[in-house]
């Protein structure tokens, strides 16, 4: 089969070759992807192509499923993006146009991690929407 990607372990270790469209994720051995830490739950999480797109879904586990340090329920994943099942990380890496991508990207489900970085940027005093919608005005 053709290479749809990898999760690289982002502190060492062997690769995760991604084989089929849908793969399940979880501490069972039934699972694709079997991880065998006690704080995965027995099925995690789901990662299916979309579009040419992966994305994952938590499935409801103990410990959650994070993209980019923030906690989602089902999000694309974009090339290059960290996520955290459990506590174990890893690097999504594939190409979109390689697995049948073309035009813009699918619409990205999960709206939670949006407005979490959205309010803690403006917590945080580093909101530069604001200033840059101001300056397009004025061209």
């Amino acid at each position: 089969m053709a290479n749809m990607g990898f999760l690289v372990p982002t502190g060492g270790g062997e690769d995760i070759p991604l084989k089929k469209n849908r793969i399940v994720v979880g501490r069972r051995e039934t699972c694709d992807v079997v991880l065998r830490f006690p704080n995965v739950s027995g099925q995690h999480c789901r990662l299916t192509l979309e579009q040419g797109y992966w994305f994952i879904k938590d499935l409801d586990s103990r410990n959650g499923t994070k993209v980019n340090g923030y906690r989602v329920t089902r999000k694309r994943l974009d090339p290059g993006v960290i996520i955290s099942i459990a506590k174990h990380q890893y690097e999504v890496r594939y190409d979109p146009e390689l697995l049948g991508a073309s035009g813009p990207p699918p619409a990205d489900d999960d709206q939670i991690e949006i407005a979490l970085r959205s309010s803690l940027m403006e917590r945080a005093g580093l909101d530069k929407s604001k200033k840059d919608d101001g300056q397009e005005a004025g061209n």
